[in-house]
């Protein structure tokens, strides 16, 4: 109770900081409130928007992201034939991307992935959220919303 209490009367003190609200905590070595709820944003895109992707979530301040090269099984069955030769198209090659970013940037994020991996064809891929627990930076031991950027 007396740490609860500490954190509130150094939040009160320091008018520059908001009041205390759910979803964030305070730093204790920095005395700023930080942001405790982050999401995990998984696209499967085609690999062949993958550097208009990239752009795009760089233009939106995502800078640091992973991602590698998946197949996966979609729903169309037929083969396609090119020159004589039919090919499968039930297996597809895409890029796999996982993001993880702080509650503000989820829109952006998502916006950014829909217009710049669209071209109207089906295959386009999908995204998929998800809550994030919490994150640690290994180097630093710094967690929360800060260790990601």
């Amino acid at each position: 109770m007396q740490e609860k209490e500490k954190e509130n009367k150094i939040l009160n003190k320091n008018k520059s900081l908001p009041l205390k609200k759910e979803g964030f905590f305070l730093n204790k070595r920095t005395n700023k409130l930080i942001n405790k709820r982050m999401k995990k944003i998984e696209a499967i895109i085609r690999k062949s928007q993958f550097d208009l992707v990239k752009t795009a979530l760089h233009n939106v301040e995502v800078n640091f992201f992973s991602y590698w090269d998946v197949t996966g099984v979609g729903n169309e069955k037929e083969g396609h034939v090119y020159r004589g030769i039919s090919y499968s198209t039930s297996e597809i090659q895409r890029r796999f991307l996982s993001i993880v970013v702080n509650d503000p940037f989820v829109k952006p994020t998502v916006e950014a992935i829909i217009k710049s991996a669209a071209t109207d064809r089906v295959g386009d891929g999908k995204i998929f959220i998800t809550q994030i627990e919490d994150a640690y930076r290994i180097r630093t031991g710094e967690h929360g919303g800060n260790s990601l950027n």
